[in-house]
């Protein structure tokens, strides 16, 4: 069956009059013969999905004729994943003649809602429908493309919008919203409950003078009560409530021009293009976070300086390629996720494992030396260990290659001895940075002391 949001007026029959209320008195819920009259398409639709949540926000506009006195509007959305507790009805124009009255759910059928409006003026009158969606989905991925120097890199940002929601969204207006929210409900299960509003409910309901008590009850708008007339709108039945973590952690994305997004279809949409960014081409041979092998980085940050800083960037997949000839043909580097990037910040992308840089480190010698022993029973109480290692980096690219090696002796207690000029890291480590020439190899070696037992204490003092 098809799925669909459709819009309708009623017109209700009663003897040879149309409208039977005065502007005094709200009519009650139609019942017997009803005319239904469809109304146009939707004159255009946008809609803003946030990224963190199920959550879509949808406003549609459509042009309604109403006449003159009591209009009842017919919305229905089957087969679709609505939540009926956000629905909202607004003029765009002749605001101060068109009075939204309320909004009813009828007892017992799912999937619609009647709005009562009383007008004025009688023609046709631009009015705005927004609501809450589940099933509208995004995420980004991203391209990039490296110069022949890899000294600057060119980046194409997408956006994939998925559409689970039934509805097809003709010509739509598409914001993105990057940030987090929290959700006191799921709209999803929002929209499949069996009748909107259908919770428990406790407490007085007081509406134009009429109050009734309510314990432990499910309260279908109107369910049993079709003679009170329109008696619940404003009353807040728990509605959600979506709660900002920061306004600064939030960025609105719109995406250019109009998109049909289908239901049940995924479509890829540009969202930006920059060129000429300055990026550093770096590897690190760590093993303890990287294990036996070097791995490639590419580093830029989000700013101005390198043709960026715009917009914070969404996270997503990267994939990252350079030109393999003169022709233009691409070659893949790498690829990678990168998480949300502010404005400002910096951001290093770990492409995996190098394939034309390689660290290799040998342990070319080892002894124990100083011992120190126990005077009353002779046994070991402290000794040095020595060891001497030698790495050995291999560069087969065609462009020098920008290296750091971080060593790791397990120990604070430690001494180096080497020729090439090194930064100690931290307390247990540290690190060389290195530029090894194109297609060409360099070695280091370095000896490190290490202490143990009261060699410690000797090494403190």
């Amino acid at each position: 069956m098809k799925k669909y949001i459709a819009l309708f007026i009623l017109l209700f029959i009663s003897g040879n009059n149309q409208f039977c209320y005065g502007a005094s008195e709200s009519p009650a819920p139609p019942a017997g013969a009803i005319e239904l009259v469809t109304i146009p398409k939707r004159d255009n639709v946008q809609l803003t999905i946030y990224n963190s949540a199920d959550l879509t926000l949808v406003r549609e506009k459509r042009n309604i004729v109403v006449k003159e006195g009591w209009n009842w509007l017919q919305y229905s959305w089957s087969n679709t994943l609505i939540d009926p507790t956000s629905l909202s009805l607004e003029p765009k124009e002749r605001k101060n003649q068109i009075d939204i009255h309320a909004l009813v759910f009828p007892a017992r059928q799912r999937e619609l809602a009647r709005w009562l409006i009383y007008s004025e003026y009688s023609g046709l009158v631009p009015f705005e429908i927004t609501y809450l969606t589940s099933g509208l989905t995004w995420r980004s991925f991203y391209m990039g493309t490296l110069s022949e120097d890899e000294k600057s890199m060119g980046i194409k940002g997408y956006v994939r919008i998925t559409n689970n929601s039934g509805e097809d969204y003709a010509e739509a207006q598409t914001r993105l919203i990057v940030g987090k929210v929290h959700m006191l409900d799921e709209i999803a299960a929002l929209a499949r409950r069996q009748y909107p509003y259908d919770r428990p409910f406790i407490g007085t309901i007081v509406k134009h003078g009429w109050s009734r008590s309510v314990t432990n009850e499910k309260v279908p708008i109107l369910g049993d009560m079709p003679q009170l007339g329109v008696m619940f709108d404003g009353i807040d039945f728990e509605k959600k409530e979506i709660v900002k973590e920061g306004l600064s952690e939030y960025f609105l994305y719109t995406i250019e021009g109009k998109e049909t997004i289908e239901n049940q279809w995924s479509k890829r949409l540009l969202s930006f293009e920059a060129d000429d960014i300055e990026v550093e081409s770096l590897y690190k041979y760590d093993e303890g976070r990287y294990g036996s092998h070097a791995v490639r980085f590419i580093k830029f940050a989000n700013d101005e300086d390198h043709n960026l800083g715009e917009t914070p960037i969404p996270d997503g997949n990267v994939k990252i390629y350079g030109l393999a000839d003169e022709d233009g043909y691409l070659s893949y580097v790498g690829g990678t996720s990168i998480k949300y990037i502010p404005v400002n910040e910096e951001v290093e992308m770990n492409l995996g494992t190098a394939r034309l840089v390689e660290v290799k480190p040998t342990l070319i010698d080892f002894k124990t030396e100083n011992y120190k022993f126990d005077p009353n029973d002779n046994s070991i109480i402290g000794w040095d260990e020595v060891r001497t290692w030698k790495i050995e980096i291999t560069n087969t690219k065609q462009l020098p290659a920008t290296i750091e090696i971080t060593r790791d002796f397990g120990t604070n207690f430690w001494t180096l001895e080497s020729e090439t000029s090194y930064e100690k890291y931290d307390a247990t480590r540290i690190r060389y940075n290195l530029t090894i020439e194109p297609r060409a190899k360099q070695e280091i070696e370095y000896t490190v002391t290490t202490y143990h037992g009261i060699r410690q204490d000797q090494y403190n003092q």
